[in-house]
């Protein structure tokens, strides 16, 4: 048996993406096999793809998605077929059927769209982890979030709103603007100025934490935008990597921290893998997080869901679907 999947023989551009036949995988023990409804696409997959990040190829990419467990591997319990699942920590999700370490897998509740259960691992957890682990900016306190209308800071500015924060976010166009406005981001500014802006938005005194996942264009201002002994928690590279620079500049800002975190770190145990995505689920039950899907795919165009997505031309969640 054979599955339709997105293949890359080598890195480069979006077009290196291409549909093609593999044989259909099969789980191994403590693994789950799951019918994919949707898998997310994420900066990271372009990164992967580009050669930014090293990864073998042939490659198919995607490490996010949801869908129905068709069948369990040897040891797994807890798991059953026709149940669906939702993991930020599969392989290969860019096909019409993918694997996940059952141990790396959240159950869905019932009443939760596929579509959005796919949309939910790796943007959610992330929001979860940099609002409550990376950073913890206490009720009162004032951050800036970068790329507030993407699929990561509408989600971030919800959460912190929701525990007392002030967000000042960025976004490129007015109708992103808008998008963070209504996910509760109290200011909502350009790219342009935007340290000077945050200065003179926080009466000279700047944020205690900078959450930046653009990298390269806006680090020097987020550096710039922080308090004496403010937090810039760089978690993506959407414009480029971060060149090096002279550690000195943080004890001239201000005692200032830098911190690069990323997910897999945040996700160590089976415990702490429940407790967000828990927490998660729980949100978006309650209706205190909207899952924003901004742009779904056919599996056949993950070149274009690339090329939109380093456009910077999508809002909320990107989705492939087969």
């Amino acid at each position: 048996m054979t599955m339709r999947a997105i293949v890359a023989e080598r890195s480069g551009g979006p077009e290196v993406l291409r549909e093609a036949r593999l044989p259909d995988p099969e789980p191994g023990p403590g693994e789950l096999l799951v019918e994919t409804a949707a898998a997310g696409v994420n900066f990271i997959e372009t990164y992967q793809r580009s050669g930014l990040y090293e990864v073998p190829f042939p490659f198919t990419p995607g490490s996010e998605g949801a869908g129905r467990v068709i069948a369990v591997g040897e040891g797994v319990t807890g798991f059953a077929v026709g149940e669906l699942v939702a993991s930020a920590q599969a392989r290969a999700c860019y096909a019409e059927r993918f694997v996940v370490e059952a141990d790396r897998a959240a159950r869905v509740p019932e009443g939760v769209d596929p579509a959005v259960a796919a949309a939910i691992p790796l943007q959610g957890l992330t929001a979860h982890y940099l609002a409550t682990s990376a950073a913890a900016p206490q009720p009162g306190e004032t951050v800036l979030l970068h790329a507030g209308a993407g699929g990561v800071g509408l989600l971030l500015t919800q959460l912190l709103v929701a525990r007392g924060v002030r967000v000042i976010s960025t976004a490129s166009t007015p109708e992103k603007r808008e998008l963070s406005r209504a996910a509760g981001a109290a200011e909502v500014l350009g790219y342009e100025g935007f340290a000077d802006r945050v200065r003179e938005l926080t009466g000279g005194e700047g944020v205690a934490v900078a959450y930046d996942g653009v990298g390269r264009t806006t680090f020097d201002g987020s550096l710039a935008a922080l308090r004496v002994r403010g937090e810039l928690v760089l978690f993506g590279a959407a414009s480029g990597p971060v060149p090096p620079f002279d550690l000195q500049r943080l004890n001239a800002g201000g005692s200032l921290s830098v911190t690069r975190p990323s997910l897999g770190h945040f996700l160590r145990t089976p415990e702490e893998r429940a407790w967000r995505f828990g927490e998660i689920f729980a949100a978006v039950a309650s209706g205190e997080l909207d899952i924003r899907i901004g742009a779904r795919f056919p599996l056949a165009d993950a070149a274009e869901a690339h090329r939109a997505l380093e456009a910077r031309a999508t809002t909320g969640k990107v989705l492939l679907e087969p």
